[in-house]
């Protein structure tokens, strides 16, 4: 399979690693065979017919910052949207910058490829918590396979787990914790006792937290989520308008111990129904299986069958994501 990865951050980086530790058991495992034509970061790319170098590319990458310095394959200014037509490829691995306004310009490079017959894998969930419905018709229309595991939860296997291990239930609602730099927030705050602000830094000091965490910290980033989830499990053909959103901002150390000193903890909490639809921060029961710490994420489905079921997993990191995105190439090839 000839893969093009458009993005080419953390996220891709980590694909790249992941590769090049798992080609030899893709090959005897599945009889999978990946080559990477082409590579698209901000600076332009890199693009080989016959499969670009991982272990190359990447120190080139981490030495100076792009892609387009690939000797003799490398090509400066050349924008993502071009490479689809530079070079031929069997799927694109989509991991541009998460962009809630217009989705661009993840939904521009899905749709072409789409168009094109290419199949799609995404991280990323700006275009899917926007036009979702859309893109599901179009991928349906042109017979090309789309997944987007990784676009909730990192490493948690929540999209495919209800495609795939629950056919025969109808999942009635999906609560959880679907951002791993709140709740990292907010373990911090209540281990510690740290305030809001003296958490946030030690996450952005860590890495956990972006520089602007305005997405992850204000609720966004769990609402696009929710999104995602509510459309691609319960098909319930919603937005992200039709979220109610409420971020940790206003959280103070003095409700978390109140809270404590009741049993509970206080968590950013996704809550995913036909009757509703919001994250907000809750009270959760420190017995809960919803009682996770760190940048941990986990949900539980409710189910007709099998009634309460749960999942959890890593919510970041570059390896885990990657490894979400590998199971959605993995599950393509098998499928087809």
């Amino acid at each position: 399979m000839r893969l093009c990865l458009v993005g080419f951050g953390s996220v891709g980086q980590g694909v790249a690693e992941a590769l090049l530790l798992k080609n030899k058991f893709l090959k005897k495992r599945y009889g999978l065979n990946v080559k990477v034509v082409a590579v698209a970061d901000s600076s332009g790319a890199a693009l080989n017919q016959n499969g670009l170098n991982l272990e190359k590319l990447l120190k080139i990458k981490q030495k100076t910052g792009k892609v387009s310095n690939y000797p003799n394959y490398g090509v400066e200014g050349v924008t993502a949207l071009e490479v689809l037509d530079e070079i031929d490829y069997d799927c694109l691995v989509e991991m541009t910058p998460t962009n809630i306004t217009d989705g661009e310009p993840a939904r521009k490079l899905t749709i072409k490829a789409i168009k094109d017959g290419k199949d799609v894998v995404t991280s990323n969930k700006g275009h899917l918590a926007l036009y979702f419905p859309k893109l599901m018709k179009i991928a349906k229309k042109n017979n090309v396979k789309f997944k987007f595991e990784a676009s909730v939860g990192g490493a948690m296997p929540i999209i495919n787990f209800a495609k795939y291990n629950l056919p025969s239930c109808s999942i009635e609602s999906i609560i959880g914790i679907l951002n791993g730099t709140t709740n990292f927030i907010l373990s911090r705050m209540a281990s510690e006792g740290s305030s809001y602000e003296q958490a946030l830094k030690e996450a952005q000091e860590l890495g956990i937290a972006e520089t602007d965490p305005t997405y992850d910290v204000e609720g966004i980033d769990a609402a696009c989520k929710s999104v995602i989830l509510a459309n691609s499990i319960m098909e319930l053909n919603c937005t992200l308008e039709d979220v109610d959103i409420t971020g940790i901002t206003n959280i103070t150390p003095e409700a978390i111990d109140l809270a404590k000193d009741e049993g509970y903890l206080i968590k950013l909490i996704a809550e995913i129904s036909k009757d509703r639809m919001e994250v907000s921060p809750r009270l959760v029961d420190k017995n809960s299986p919803l009682a996770v710490d760190g940048t941990l994420n986990v949900a539980m489905l409710k189910t007709d069958l099998a009634k309460n079921i749960t999942v959890m997993g890593r919510g970041a990191g570059p390896l885990e994501t990657a490894s979400a995105i590998l199971t959605d190439i993995i599950n393509i090839w098998r499928e087809k």
